[in-house]
């Protein structure tokens, strides 16, 4: 199943419950078990802070572009990937450089994955605006798309403005790079539709494929709407998945993650690909250096089905 990619989900944020932070030397590690173990792509989430809403926890993350250009540089076939790039928290033209940049290290293998981002204590934290967080993003992608796709854009909207930007450098792709667009609801799917090379969802509640069914009609209604061939959109899908012989962590808590056998698995996984989705990025919770290489069983198996 040789038009199904799956990607590896790295957790690059402190554990609050047991102390751990993972350090470059354990990221390293991980991509090379990815890359070894047949994953088509390495991602690397952009995140903040994460605060508990029920305790006092905090849980910091490593910034998403350094660690992604990191990765890029020690690897040679996976893709690498941003899962995703807040657009509330970046500039839109810096955005595309540092794309662009990332692009140029990974020598062609980066795909440029892009959202609203989150609003509220997380971005006001850091001095980001906490409101119009999909409008913010819309005026952002009329940055983004234009730089990307054409090489350049002159644009003074509500929230951004580039004046006369040329996009240059160019990394490898050019304005080929995949673009990956994020979003859960009606508005941000149209965004995905109208601009993306694939549209990109996680899982919230359930990691079941039945759970995105109302999802991935709404990307088919907005193909139908906005006249988009919906063979010509991706659809990539981030879920969790419990490594065989392990037990299922707090993080995934009632999120009914994808567990069982091996088999079990595989057949999970070859259901979201029934239902239209061509790439599935797994997340873990036990420890990666022995997840990874439990998990490349599984995904020689789906690619051979």
């Amino acid at each position: 199943m040789a038009d199904l990619s799956i990607g590896y989900t790295a957790w690059i944020m402190e554990d609050p419950k047991t102390g751990f932070t993972p350090r470059w030397s354990d990221v390293e590690a991980w991509s090379a078990l990815a890359e070894e173990g047949g994953f088509d792509t390495f991602w690397v989430p952009d995140e903040l802070i994460w605060e508990s809403s029920e305790t006092d926890e905090v849980a910091g993350w490593w910034e998403c572009v350094a660690m992604a250009g990191a990765v890029a540089a020690v690897t040679s076939t996976i893709s690498v990937g941003s899962w995703v790039l807040s657009a509330l928290h970046r500039s839109p033209a810096l955005t595309v450089k540092a794309a662009e940049t990332l692009d140029e290290i990974s020598g062609g293998r980066f795909v440029f994955g892009l959202g609203a981002g989150h609003a509220g204590r997380q971005g006001a934290m850091f001095g980001f605006p906490p409101d119009r967080t999909v409008s913010r993003y819309e005026d952002a992608l009329d940055i983004i798309v234009p730089l990307l796709r054409e090489g350049s854009v002159d644009h003074s909207g509500p929230y951004h403005a580039a004046e006369r930007v040329p996009n240059r450098p160019r990394g490898p792709q050019g304005k080929g790079m995949p673009l990956m667009l994020a979003g859960h609801g009606p508005r941000n799917i149209g965004l995905a539709v109208r601009h993306a090379d694939i549209w990109s969802a996680f899982a919230t509640s359930s990691s079941q494929p039945e759970a995105f069914d109302d999802m991935l009609a709404l990307v088919e209604r907005s193909c139908d709407e906005q006249g988009r061939d919906p063979a010509s959109l991706g659809r990539s899908i981030g879920v969790g998945v419990v490594v065989p012989g392990t037990e299922p962590g707090p993080f995934f808590g009632p999120n009914e993650p994808i567990a069982g056998t091996a088999d079990q698995i595989v057949e999970t996984l070859l259901a979201f690909h029934e239902r239209g989705v061509t790439s599935i990025e797994i997340m873990v919770e036990s420890d990666a250096r022995m997840a990874i290489p439990a998990l490349a069983d599984i995904v020689a198996a789906v690619k051979a089905a």
